[in-house]
């Protein structure tokens, strides 16, 4: 990776949130980098601060929540250090976002044309409405949808194809980083695959960076490159893709996902489900946070959080890393 630039830099990143109980982190102690032109995904269950993660580096965090800790740099520049004006422009320009709940993400009562023309003038200043609309009409070709349209209203359109407005939207002004987070959530799996397609296809034609978040362990592995798995807040492991098969060596967090996908094509299919439930974040299990639901636990997961290691393919935190010292490979 030394010949590619980091387009995000997540450097001991914390967002909480105030509440009645006090303040509840659901962000701890991140640290990710995200490579230009490069695929990394971020996965894990509900609740596990993905979506917040998302929201923090996008500079959009509404209501009790903020950052307790750390940097986030977007393309060199730290996002909170941005005045207002400047992140306005920032945004899309730069970096842009693929919002959960697509189906919903768009103006009921504008057309295709205007969501993207008004997109277009308020970061081109320079550009005419005569170009505007000649580039809107590149973008539907991008992401394959007939160019009439751009004279519809979304819900004159499929749920497919608003997703494809959506991510013609967010690639619009060529930013070099794009956030997707869900982006097939609600769709049938035949046209999930082919937006799973055409968002890679689109990715090697614009050459942008993007960090995919999802709760399908499948999905993710498929799409990208590195993959991030996160557990109440943490990331606890990060490595190759190409690694991420059950019989290699795992967190025991990932290795449970990784049991519970099911393989259609397998002679026999035996789904294990990883039992007990996410921990409540506003008490959280002392040392490691997986330790009530991990069927490899030892004594000194119960006391002490296990530090963040390197290893071959990536990093890992856990104690059976540090335990046995022949475990090399993840």
């Amino acid at each position: 990776m030394s010949d590619k630039q980091p387009v995000l830099e997540l450097i001991d990143l914390s967002v909480g949130y105030q509440t009645s109980s006090g303040l509840v982190n659901a962000v701890n102690d991140v640290n990710l980098t995200v490579y230009s032109e490069e695929i990394v995904g971020l996965v894990g269950e509900s609740g596990s601060g993905k979506s917040t993660m998302a929201y923090a580096i996008m500079r959009l965090l509404k209501g009790d929540a903020l950052i307790t800790k750390g940097t986030i740099r977007v393309m060199g520049q730290d996002v909170y250090a941005m005045s207002v004006k400047e992140l306005r422009q920032f945004r899309w320009d730069r970096m842009a976002m693929v919002f959960q709940s697509a189906m919903s993400a768009l103006n009921p009562v504008m057309t295709v044309e205007t969501q993207i023309i008004d997109t277009l003038l308020a970061h081109r200043p320079n550009m005419n409405r005569n170009q505007a609309i000649h580039r809107a009409n590149e973008l539907l070709d991008i992401v394959r949808i007939d160019r009439k349209a751009l004279q519809s209203y979304p819900h004159e359109l499929s749920g497919g194809m608003r997703q494809r407005v959506v991510i013609a939207i967010a690639i619009a002004l060529n930013p070099g980083f794009v956030i997707m987070d869900e982006p097939t959530t609600a769709l049938d799996v035949v046209v999930q695959r082919s937006i799973l397609d055409q968002i890679r296809e689109i990715q090697r034609q614009e050459k942008f960076a993007v960090l995919f978040i999802s709760h399908d362990f499948s999905l993710v592995a498929e799409m990208a490159s590195k993959v991030a798995i996160m557990y109440a807040g943490r990331i606890v492991e990060m490595t190759d893709s190409q690694t991420l098969t059950v019989g290699q060596t795992h967190h025991p967090y990932t290795e449970g996902l990784l049991h519970a996908i099911p393989h259609l094509t397998a002679d026999k299919v035996v789904i294990e489900g990883i039992p007990g439930s996410p921990p409540n974040l506003v008490n959280l299990p002392t040392g490691c946070a997986f330790h009530p639901r991990c069927p490899k636990v030892m004594p000194i997961c119960k006391t002490a959080r296990p530090t963040q290691i390197a290893i071959e393919n990536g990093v890992v935190e856990c104690h059976l890393f540090t335990a046995d010292k022949e475990v090399q490979h993840v």
